[in-house]
């Protein structure tokens, strides 16, 4: 894999790994992703610094954890974004997303040439965000723009796509794909997430199966804003020039444990993630089983640059995947169990080794281990049994200790 390369980053907002065709989903949900695989290394025990988007994103862009700060509204001035190591490195840097959670308002600005987060543009409440084929319109006039200006030096390229995110309002041509029966109103599928998702009702497993579904069409939709995506880059004549790092930053429940949407849990539907690295020159596809972190992208990112990581960031270089050796993986949030963060809620972390995963919740100091080769969608809690209970919360322990006083 060539170095000194453009480096691209698209990140798509809830996307479970188990719905990608790479990852085993047999029902055809994402052909463009799928077909990456030749020239990709694909990892398959990558996880998430989080459950939801404050929680995982310092991870991804500041190879940082989400309390590690405190837990202020604002981006701490005391994390360093991969985009102001790239800039001061003396390349252009560029992201194109429509969350609230890492716009301007918030601080996620920072180190960033260009920086669109869509926070003046119109939305509706049923798509409350900017669809992905528009960002990648902006996308494309963006390299155009730099085409004309800047060739002799590789770039950083952010993009972030919503469209998989909550209310799940699909069109009816995603919806057929999934199921031709299935023939909501926009209404009707709106009062899905206001009556039952936003509630987190799952008494009624008829209505949460479509509101999978509706969640599976999104998915066929945002894998045709990807293969768009990279017919930009072909286009713009840089794609042969570029590594491009896929993945999310958590997934969704559909009742897994007991809720849906994506709340303070650390269960594998949530924070074990995809990560596809393509590489044009990578004439054959590899898989990596090893356990990697969300805390790994921005190093890598840095190294593909040839440049140096920020002192204080937790995660290394995934790449070349030989010469990475697994931490193991560390998250944590607050234990929300709604869409908002209560006052009595309180911290939740995971690590995972191997195939072991062990789980702490503050509030009810419940732990969980799992085996995941055995028990791979975490039914069957181990942490009375298991010889390696006491090492896995040794394990777990070293890495909160130092912050708990901020929520005794």
């Amino acid at each position: 894999m060539m170095y000194m390369q453009n480096v691209v980053l698209l990140t798509i907002d809830v996307l479970r790994k188990d719905v990608i065709g790479l990852y085993g989903n047999e029902q055809g949900l994402t052909p463009f992703l799928d077909s990456l695989k030749a020239s990709s290394l694909v990892f398959t025990r990558h996880q998430s610094a989080g459950p939801y988007t404050q929680a995982s994103f310092p991870g991804i862009l500041a190879s940082s954890y989400f309390l590690e700060y405190g837990n202020p509204k604002q981006l701490s001035a005391q994390r360093t974004l991969v985009s102001e190591v790239v800039k001061r490195g003396g390349f252009p840097t560029a992201a194109f997303h429509s969350n609230a959670y890492l716009s301007n308002y918030v601080g996620w600005n920072r180190g960033w040439d260009h920086f669109y987060d869509s926070m003046q543009d119109h939305v509706t409440e049923t798509v409350p965000y900017i669809k992905g084929n528009v960002i990648n319109k902006k996308v494309d006039g963006w390299l155009q723009s730099h085409s004309k200006q800047s060739m002799d030096k590789p770039f950083f390229l952010w993009v972030h796509y919503m469209d998989v995110h909550e209310p799940y309002v699909p069109d009816e041509k995603y919806i057929e794909k999934v199921d031709p029966q299935l023939k909501p109103s926009e209404e009707e599928m709106f009062a899905l997430f206001k009556d039952v998702l936003l509630p987190r009702d799952t008494s009624d497993p008829d209505k949460v199966r479509t509101l999978k579904k509706l969640y599976q069409a999104h998915v066929i939709e945002i894998d045709e804003y990807a293969k768009d995506f990279f017919s930009v880059l072909e286009r713009n004549n840089v794609l042969d020039d570029c590594t491009v790092i896929i993945t999310a930053d958590h997934g969704d429940e559909f009742g897994e444990h007991g809720s849906l949407s994506h709340d303070g849990k650390m269960y594998s539907e949530l924070v074990n993630v995809p990560l596809i690295v393509y590489d044009s020159d990578m004439t054959k596809g590899r898989t990596v089983e090893t356990v990697s972190s969300g805390v790994d992208i921005a190093p890598t990112i840095a190294a593909l640059l040839g440049l140096r990581p920020a002192d204080h960031w937790h995660g290394q270089p995934l790449l070349p995947p030989d010469r990475y050796t697994s931490k193991g993986a560390f998250g944590e949030a607050i234990g929300k169990l709604t869409h908002k963060v209560q006052q009595a809620d309180r911290p939740v972390h995971f690590f995972q080794k191997d195939h072991l995963k062990i789980i702490h919740s503050m509030k009810t100091d419940q732990w969980e281990l799992y085996d995941l080769n055995v028990d791979p969608n975490e039914q069957n809690n181990i942490v009375e049994l298991s010889d390696a209970a006491q090492e896995m919360k040794n394990e777990l322990n070293s890495r909160i200790t130092w912050r708990l006083d901020n929520y005794r």
